[in-house]
């Protein structure tokens, strides 16, 4: 199993987890998303990813590219221990959680949105760093209204074992800390996240332990 990744994406960080988590061993293939323009515009990945962006994961041959679409593939393929655990309420929960963060904060926020800011915008990078932080500030509050006072809420964003959810809100956490964005009032994703740290599974898909950590 191979694992199309970048150290700092945070999509890609997630499947990182993921694969921690079940204990499956897997080749990281680093795709410098900034060196040489971003490698992952080379028609060499272009042909594997035509979405031109990181995660991909190659399984014996089988491509997969979306880090929600690989980690539920891997959950299904993989099923112990379950990322997405329970009843349907809970799955759709847990799915809620997941979607909130990679496809309603990353989304605007991600490095090519960023690079357009400056490249067509001519947004500066304090500016930039301002609208990631008022997205990301903004998205992860509302993350902590689905969190705080919901019982279904334990050790983790779902019971007390780890899950899909845990797997993006990990490193939205990561990138928010990295670009100086505002945790205030976030203290139940703050517990979380120090709950995650404390899982060698989480340790070791962190970004400063990749082969491609700079």
């Amino acid at each position: 199993m191979k694992l199309y990744t970048y150290f700092r994406s945070s999509a890609a960080y997630r499947v990182r987890i993921a694969l921690q988590l079940k204990g499956l061993a897997f080749e990281s293939v680093p795709v410098h998303l900034v060196r040489d323009g971003g490698q992952q515009h080379s028609p060499a990945y272009a042909a594997l990813n035509p979405n031109e962006a990181v995660p991909t994961l190659d399984d014996d041959g089988q491509i997969f590219t979306q880090s929600l679409a690989i980690i539920e593939y891997l959950d299904e393929t993989r099923p112990n221990p379950s990322l997405l655990p329970g009843t349907a309420a809970d799955r759709a929960r847990i799915r809620a959680i997941a979607q909130t963060i990679a496809c309603d904060i990353h989304p605007i926020n991600n490095l090519r949105v960023l690079q357009h800011l400056a490249r067509n915008h001519d947004l500066s990078e304090v500016q930039r760093s301002a609208w990631y932080c008022h997205w990301v500030e903004r998205g992860l509050q509302t993350v902590e209204k689905m969190l705080a006072g919901d019982p279904r809420t334990g050790r983790f964003c779902h019971g007390d074992t780890p899950t899909l959810a845990d797997c993006c809100l990990v490193p939205q956490v990561f990138n928010a800390r990295r670009f100086g964005c505002s945790l205030a009032g976030l203290d139940t994703i703050v517990r979380i996240d120090a709950a995650c740290s404390q899982l060698a599974a989480f340790a070791r898909a962190a970004p400063g332990q990749q082969p491609d950590a700079e």
